[in-house]
């Protein structure tokens, strides 16, 4: 079980938070997928992808718990929940993370900075303490490789 939890569960955190827009309950929503697909680990189709099984356990789980909030508000302001991207989305955003876990670390890193962090490649320079040319050849060389790693995204 722990397996899958450290490779599912910062999607399944990520998913949680994009429907309920709380940390605390987010983790909570998290704790209890992991929690119902265990109790419900029968009904897993191993011929089957888990992603999109445990996904949609995760999606059920954090809007359960967003009405069960809802319900518990006293005022009279109401409040409108976006229901968050669908499981294709969520599935690519993990392949991408899988993808990326498969660069070498030093193109990782980049990636990731630039990306994830929103440096430009002269403040990663900075940054890392290396020749800004460096940057970016360590960019091109990783979004070729995230390319040749994606391409079946593309095709679906």
């Amino acid at each position: 079980m722990k397996a899958v939890y450290d490779r599912y569960g910062g999607p399944v955190f990520s998913l949680s938070m994009s429907i309920l827009r709380d940390q605390a309950l987010a983790a909570d929503a998290t704790q209890l997928t992991f929690i119902k697909a265990w109790q419900a680990g029968s009904t897993y189709d191993p011929e089957r992808s888990f992603g999109p099984w445990i996904f949609a356990i995760a999606r059920r789980t954090a809007i359960d718990l967003y009405r069960r909030r809802a319900r518990t508000i006293i005022d009279h302001h109401v409040e409108v929940v976006s229901m968050g991207p669908g499981l294709e989305t969520i599935w690519e955003v993990f392949e991408v993370r899988l993808a990326l876990d498969q660069l070498p670390d030093d193109e990782r890193q980049v990636v990731r900075l630039s990306h994830f962090d929103g440096l430009t490649h002269p403040e990663i320079a900075e940054f890392l303490g290396i020749p800004l040319g460096t940057v970016k050849s360590r960019s091109h060389r990783a979004h070729q490789r995230l390319l040749g790693l994606l391409r079946h995204l593309e095709e679906t």
